[in-house]
């Protein structure tokens, strides 16, 4: 449906003019009578209102937006579906887009750079804090008004994040892109950090980081390529936001800032210390832990950490120190205690018997000091050595058989339960073979290649709840049952919980759908583009 001026909506909204077109959307500019006031009006256009899926992702930018205020966003006043017509009303921003600001000034001076920077990081960090993802950070999206203001707009793929959509297929403009939504794997806030990077990169240098024939190959040279630092093509560039920008744009998310509230407090150092004093990167984490500060480990360090084994190996020649030394120390003991322990013989009937009952083994201190020991006494630490062992294996062999024990044990009086009483623990079979159930037993169902949302509710009607794991499956359609624990068909008691495994569809990139996907994002141009 066209708008034309004059036409009114819902009786308080006047269409003036037509101020923009994009792929999914008219943007007209409209006087609110009530409030008496400009506004924006972005219209979905008519051939996808019988879409229900470009409907709900109409809606869904409306609901992202609207729970958001902050100096630095545009804000949603009102989303309304009359009929067959779907649109929105929202702030109305007179001023130029960044991207035709940097296409006019070629690149941008270091202070004005990190000025609009700084405005963008907030309001990036006021959606994050309400768990918002933008996706589509990129300049086209962020318009500098009159009174030098700049806002973060068109939330149209931002979307809430939850425990039930962790992941996303990639989406966002494919130079501005992170490698992880170039897969089409997990995206986050760091998501949007890497964007800004890509758009901070811009400012300075008035290129985009990464460029190719194709869609295909610059979202692949996002995955692989190495970044050129800026300060090649801006040598003026001082070192402290050099390093800002190359951190926000590392390939790996966890070497990125943890938060845009992060970015915001390195800029603002920037802008005293060029020379890259107070920077907070990931990589003086590493120092500021051995100094002994308070630092989160990553997922990656982590990992080694969980993954770490003690090398039991020796080197032989390092073996052979080892034994020499220990020789060594032993006689050394044995020498320190002979001297120490050394008394006289005793004399008379008494120590004649002590000498007999202790036999040659037990001889008094002086005489073993005197090299009067027998040669079966020099053998004792390796006795020793060989009973320890013998000692510990037999300990073993004790606790083995206990474990044995108990464990009958444990069988025959479950399998005595139902003389003690305890019969209704059990289910029993009819002489047909028939199972029947008790009132608290159910028969688990099968639940594998459903949907989420069926799955849930399958479980739920057997009165089962349900723990939701991801992994990516090359077998199973995303969004489907990959995996379930217990089986179907076992009984379990009502109110268990069944882990249930989500599939995330292939990991594996579809060139030829992220090509398509990319053309598609082409032609959906930003309302305000228009203007320009």
């Amino acid at each position: 449906m066209i708008l034309r001026p004059g036409m009114f909506l819902q009786d308080r909204y006047e269409i003036l003019e037509q101020i923009g077109s994009g792929g999914m959307s008219v943007v007209y500019k409209a006087k609110c009578h009530k409030l008496n006031r400009l506004v924006a009006i972005k219209v979905l256009k008519e051939e996808f209102c019988n879409d229900s899926n470009f409907v709900s992702k109409f809606k869904m930018e409306a609901q992202s937006a609207a729970g958001l205020s902050h100096p630095n966003i545009v804000s949603v006043y009102d989303v309304i579906d009359e009929g067959k017509l779907h649109y929105i009303v929202m702030e109305l921003i007179e001023g130029i887009t960044l991207k035709s600001y940097i296409q006019k000034k070629g690149r941008l001076e270091v202070k004005e750079t990190i000025g609009i920077a700084i405005q963008v990081a907030q309001g990036i960090a006021a959606a994050h804090e309400q768990h918002i993802i933008h996706r589509d950070i990129k300049p086209q999206n962020m318009i500098i008004s009159k009174d030098g203001k700049v806002k973060v707009a068109d939330f149209g793929i931002a979307r809430a994040v939850s425990a039930q959509t962790m992941t996303s297929s990639a989406m966002g403009s494919v130079h501005y892109i992170s490698p992880e939504q170039a897969r089409g794997g997990f995206s986050d806030e760091r998501s949007d950090i890497y964007s800004l990077g890509v758009t901070m990169y811009e400012m300075v240098t008035g290129r985009v980081p990464f460029e190719g024939d194709n869609t295909v190959a610059i979202a692949i040279a996002h995955l692989e390529n190495a970044v050129v630092p800026p300060s090649v093509y801006n040598p003026e560039i001082p070192v402290s936001l050099e390093r800002i920008i190359l951190t926000c744009m590392e390939k790996k998310p966890e070497r990125r800032y943890r938060s845009a509230q992060d970015v915001i407090t390195d800029l603002r150092s920037a802008l005293i210390h060029p020379d890259g004093e107070g920077i907070i990167s990931p990589a003086s984490v590493q120092e500021r832990a051995l100094n002994g500060e308070t630092v989160q480990i990553s997922s990656e360090q982590l990992s080694k950490i969980k993954h770490f084994r003690k090398t039991e190996r020796v080197e032989p020649n390092r073996r052979e120190s080892y034994e020499r030394e220990a020789k060594a120390a032993w006689q050394a003991y044995q020498d320190e205690g002979a001297q120490n322990t050394m008394e006289p013989e005793r004399e008379g009937p008494e120590a004649e018997w002590e000498r007999k009952m202790a036999g040659p083994d037990r001889m008094p201190a002086r005489r073993r000091v005197r090299g009067e020991e027998p040669d079966s006494d020099r053998a004792n630490p390796h006795i020793e050595r060989i009973l320890a062992g013998a000692g510990i294996v037999a300990a073993i062999v004790v606790v083995a058989v206990l474990i044995v024990v108990f464990a009958k044990l444990g069988a025959f009086f479950k399998a005595g339960s139902g003389i003690l009483g305890n019969s209704q623990t059990e289910s029993v079979q009819t002489e047909t073979g028939e199972l029947v159930l008790k009132d608290t037993e159910v028969s688990m169902p099968s639940v594998l290649g459903m949907t989420e949302d069926l799955a849930e509710s399958t479980l739920k009607q057997s009165s089962l709840t349900m723990k939701r794991t991801y992994e990516y499956s090359d077998d199973v359609d995303k969004g489907h049952v990959a995996k379930q624990d217990p089986e179907a068909g076992s009984v379990v008691l009502k109110g268990g919980q069944v882990n249930v495994v989500i599939s995330n569809g292939s990991d594996k990139i579809d060139l030829d759908k992220l090509e398509s996907q990319s053309w598609t994002r082409k032609r959906q141009l930003p309302f305000w583009k228009a203007r320009d």
